[in-house]
């Protein structure tokens, strides 16, 4: 694991106090999503696919500034869309570092070159660059050629920089372990700090539906990879209990909550992964408004693929404190990649949830796409 003593530090005593508190429920990451509008098509993606006056909305610098004092959560991963298109981006990554709060800022790399004079490098502010693979793949899923190339070169500029600097991986049906091996000795020559990696979920408005993984060939995949990465020295940006739940070494239920998410509609219902669940007008009616245990694996049909982190690192991260011993085993021994997997919680006929963020945005805007 990469990530820097400071901030494994903080978010240790960050969680202990919740615990101590008697806190079932606490957000370690916020999803901040302020904007919707994306300078690319990826094909897994289909935040674009709303109408024009959907993609126009911002959230302003103040309504940012509130989501993250209201939700107070340690960690923040801004995304989009492509945050950099946000006129006052610059503005909110400054007011976050002086909160203290450690931030992610996820991009693609295309705008980085031009904004990042606007930036100041910082402890607490990461650049996080979306590479989903070597060259070929990752144009292919950007929809446009020449989008690695650029990732590359914002790496390489961002890292020059003295920014703190990750990689966002996204590995969908076709990679094999080999290219993802490549892939990841790649970016560790590139000086990144970690590499954050899942596998892709089945987005309800992604472009293309036959792209995603099914669970037991996640698993299996990352396994391989593992079995690859044996003394190679790659650095991950997540815990050893997540990765060794990729590789189908442990049966987690997922914990939404962890990583709530505000974007220009408002709080969303559970997750940023499930589009069209309803949203809640402030964290605290998103926490206690939310039918919770109608989703997860097992429970809701939607969710029977997903092992994003989005979903199961809180879950990791609450398991190691639980069983610190399990988690020390797990980080110096790595992921497990042989023996029968843990079994999968099974469904129990839980009713899907309603469609009804889809339902509002037609009856919004009955011209536009959704």
């Amino acid at each position: 694991m990469s990530v820097p003593f400071i901030q494994q530090y903080r978010l240790g005593r960050y969680v202990i106090s919740q615990k101590l508190r008697g806190r079932r429920r606490y957000p370690l990451v916020l999803m901040l999503e302020p904007l919707f509008q994306c300078n690319l098509a990826c094909a897994g993606c289909g935040k674009i696919d709303y109408p024009e006056e959907i993609l126009d909305r911002r959230l302003s610098v103040e309504e940012c500034f509130s989501a993250v004092d209201e939700c107070g959560a340690p960690i923040v991963s801004i995304a989009g869309g492509e945050p950099l298109i946000h006129r006052d981006m610059p503005q909110i990554a400054a007011g976050l570092v002086r909160r203290e709060k450690f931030i992610y800022l996820c991009t693609n790399g295309l705008l980085l070159k031009t904004h990042i004079k606007d930036y100041t490098p910082s402890p607490f502010l990461n650049i996080s660059i979306h590479l989903d693979g070597c060259r070929e793949r990752h144009d292919a899923l950007a929809c446009r050629q020449g989008v690695y190339d650029s990732a590359v070169e914002a790496i390489k500029l961002a890292h020059a920089r003295g920014f703190r600097v990750t990689v966002n991986c996204t590995l969908y049906d076709g990679m094999t372990a080999a290219e993802a091996a490549e892939l990841f000795d790649c970016v560790m020559g590139m000086g990144v700090e970690g590499i954050t990696v899942s596998p892709g979920y089945s987005y309800a408005h992604a472009l293309q539906k036959d792209m995603f993984l099914k669970r037991t060939h996640s698993k299996q995949l990352f396994r391989d990879i593992f079995k690859l990465g044996r003394g190679r020295k790659w650095r991950f940006n997540q815990s050893s209990l997540f990765l060794d739940f990729l590789a189908g070494n442990q049966t987690y239920q997922c914990t939404p909550w962890g990583t709530p998410t505000r974007n220009v509609f408002g709080w969303q219902k559970p997750c940023y992964l499930l589009v069209d669940e309803g949203y809640a007008p402030s964290y605290k009616a998103l926490m206690e408004e939310t039918d919770w245990e109608s989703y997860g694996t097992g429970r809701n049909p939607k969710c029977a693929n997903c092992m994003l982190h989005s979903g199961f690192e809180a879950t990791a991260v609450n398991d190691a404190l639980a069983h610190p011993l399990k988690a020390l085993y797990v980080y110096l021994r790595g992921p497990g990649t042989d023996g029968p997997m843990a079994p999968d919680l099974i469904m129990s006929g839980a009713e899907p949830a309603s469609d009804s963020e889809a339902d509002m945005v037609k009856e919004t805007y009955p011209t536009g796409k959704v």
